[in-house]
């Protein structure tokens, strides 16, 4: 490898051992337009080898290609970045390129996709949801936030109030232990649910 190569080959180790076994990075030398350098290999290129930059459309005036998408040996997904080098004079000496083996990646998005997902026929079961209020109270709260941008971790206490009051005008309390069942949920004394109900129950006289 040319001296002036050499510094970066201590950066390509030092990616491909921070992301081992998932990255591989190629030194690919412009004057000679072949690999010098080759750490994390797993496309069984060897060092010598023509570079084939015209593969990743480079341009000596760019800084920065991609990221783009490749295609192993094997079939693998791979994400890659190519980085040109330049010297003190701002000529291109070489290309840095970063291979990421995305395919396990993939496979697993994949895999929590198919677990976390519902046919979109599949109906909730009546027979099971008739009677659970917990579930319609849970949806009667995600939507109450959603719909004004909250999350309940981070309810105010005027917040909290108000989510009770409307709770309580759409009958979420009609069922038994509901009121200990929002207090939990809303992270509130049982008490202070009921505080605020009968505020509401004295508005209303």
């Amino acid at each position: 490898m040319k001296s002036e190569l050499a510094p970066f080959a201590a950066v390509c180790d030092g990616v491909a051992q921070l992301f081992q076994p998932f990255v591989e990075v190629v030194l690919h030398d412009l004057e000679t337009e072949t690999a010098a350098y080759i750490a994390g290999n797993f496309s069984k290129r060897e060092i010598g080898e023509p570079s084939l930059l015209n593969e990743i459309d480079f341009r000596p005036t760019e800084r920065i290609l991609g990221p783009y998408e490749k295609v192993n040996w094997d079939g693998r997904r791979i994400k890659s970045i190519s980085i040109i080098l330049r010297d003190g004079a701002e000529r291109p000496i070489a290309v840095l390129c970063i291979n990421a083996d995305v395919s396990h990646f993939h496979a697993v998005m994949q895999t929590l996709s198919a677990f976390a997902s519902v046919p979109a026929d599949q109906d909730k079961p009546a027979s099971l949801f008739k009677e659970d209020w917990h579930e319609r109270i849970n949806e009667y709260i995600q939507n109450w936030t959603a719909s004004r941008g909250l999350i309940v971790a981070s309810l105010t206490r005027d917040q909290k109030q108000q989510l009770v009051k409307d709770l309580s005008a759409d009958g979420a309390f009609g069922g038994r232990n509901a009121a200990a069942y929002i207090s939990r949920v809303l992270n509130m004394g049982r008490a202070t649910v009921y505080k605020y109900l009968n505020q509401e129950r004295s508005a209303d006289t």
